[in-house]
């Protein structure tokens, strides 16, 4: 039997300010926090472009509060650009993240960033159990949509030819007259407003 479990991803947060001083220094703190990390072996963008776009930064604001003229635009560009190289390496720590999900939140701590959890279901639910009588398998799938009819097949040998079983409206059928002691393959899909999805991965259960 098949069921789906919900998969918590961890995400990578930069929760950039708005202030100038302050994003060059939540900046910094991200440079320093990933310079000679083991975690992170080739940040992406190197952490010398980095800081560099930190240093065009400081010294546009400078210019900028000292008045100097058409400062503002100039600095404006270098958060726009630093920003977009803050990006990147979120990109990249979230990337070695979703590779070790186990350590995700350790691994983005690590890099100076901010962590965040959303919950994504890993697949649609698909379950396939014996029924109360020999030869009887009951099938239950996840609603597609408000109003949907279901197509359902069936696989003796291993998937290699299918059996068109009567479709319902709802997300659920049962198949009789199966035979006891082998391994029975089942799929569906799902039929909306918007056509026919694709047939779901197959699921299989040893037919009592």
């Amino acid at each position: 039997m098949t069921t789906a479990k919900t998969v918590h991803r961890t995400l990578a947060s930069l929760r950039l300010p708005r202030p100038i001083p302050a994003l060059i220094s939540l900046a910094k703190a991200i440079v320093q926090s990933m310079t000679g990390n083991a975690t992170f072996p080739t940040p992406e963008p190197p952490l010398a472009t980095l800081t560099q776009a930190i240093t065009d930064l400081e010294t546009a604001e400078s210019a900028a509060t000292a008045r100097t003229h058409g400062a503002v635009a100039a600095r404006n560009d270098k958060r726009t650009a630093l920003v977009a190289e803050l990006e990147q390496l979120r990109a990249y720590v979230q990337k070695l993240a979703d590779e070790n999900m186990d350590n995700a939140p350790a691994i983005i701590q690590s890099a100076g960033m901010n962590v965040r959890k959303v919950a994504s279901r890993a697949k649609r639910v698909f379950a396939a159990k014996n029924g109360a009588v020999s030869g009887q398998v009951e099938l239950v799938t996840e609603a597609a949509a408000r109003r949907a009819a279901y197509d359902w097949e069936y696989s003796t040998d291993g998937g290699k030819t299918w059996q068109l079983m009567p479709s319902t409206l709802q997300a659920k059928t049962v198949i009789n007259g199966l035979q006891p002691a082998t391994t029975v393959s089942f799929r569906y899909r799902a039929v909306t407003k918007s056509g026919e999805m694709d047939w779901s991965q197959p699921i299989s259960i040893l037919v009592k």
